[in-house]
């Protein structure tokens, strides 16, 4: 508040109390006044993994999570599943419907051609490779997740990556990739393509391509997708 705005304040109190006094004006004050301090804008928030954390723990904090309404519906939180230091982790959306019923991660018609499509270029959330989402509890009618929902789960995905420390992550969908690269690119301008994914002192080689569900509604999807599946694999014998 500026010091002419804090006077106006002060002068229309004198005349108030007048008013109800005595009912007659007397002589004004002389305010002296400063004007308030500009603050400048918060900084976000640093999420600092630590050392001692573990996935059973994530896993936990996530279950009971209530920081976003997502919470408020969902059947269960879906953490994600897989194995420890893979080869590969796999980031998607969010759960859908049958990912809430079992809360795991990529269990439903997009899950099964998901694990088809890992298979192809020799990895199995049984063996080398974690699959997790964006946000972890399922949006209403599958809706994409919205910037305070991810904003809610961020903490919770990038404990993951630090816990996890895979050697490749795979970005599926375009609401995945524009999470994790903070970017408005469309998924056509960013798929096949090997980006950063920068944590702390941690980089590590991102690849985007389209997230299952598309190729089970778009048929011309899957080409190039196969071709984005082929580019991680020539990356990972490399």
């Amino acid at each position: 508040m500026t010091s002419k705005e804090k006077r106006k304040i002060a002068n229309f109190l004198d005349v108030a109390r007048d008013f109800i006094g005595s009912g007659y004006k007397s002589a004004g004050n002389q305010y002296q006044f400063e004007d308030d301090a500009v603050l400048s804008p918060a900084a976000p928030p640093i999420i600092t993994p630590k050392i001692d954390d573990s996935l059973d723990k994530i896993a936990l904090e996530i279950k009971s999570c209530g920081d976003c309404s997502l919470c408020e519906r969902r059947l269960n939180a879906v953490p994600g599943e897989g194995v420890e230091k893979p080869l590969v982790m796999v980031i998607g959306e969010g759960p859908g419907e049958d990912e809430d019923k079992q809360g795991r991660p990529f269990v439903g018609r997009a899950g099964q051609l998901l694990d088809k499509m890992l298979s192809s270029i020799g990895l199995s959330r049984e063996s080398n490779a974690f699959i997790a989402n964006v946000v972890k509890c399922r949006p209403p009618n599958n809706r994409n997740p919205r910037p305070e929902e991810t904003a809610a789960c961020a903490r919770f995905l990038k404990r993951q990556i630090f816990v996890l420390k895979p050697r490749f992550i795979l970005s599926a969908g375009r609401v995945s990739a524009s999470t994790l690269l903070n970017t408005t690119e469309s998924i056509e301008s960013l798929h096949g393509k090997f980006k950063e994914y920068i944590s702390g002192d941690d980089v590590y080689p991102l690849l985007v391509t389209y997230h299952p569900a598309a190729l089970l509604r778009k048929e011309e999807y899957k080409r190039p997708a196969w071709e984005d599946l082929k580019i991680l694999r020539s990356k990972m014998e490399s």
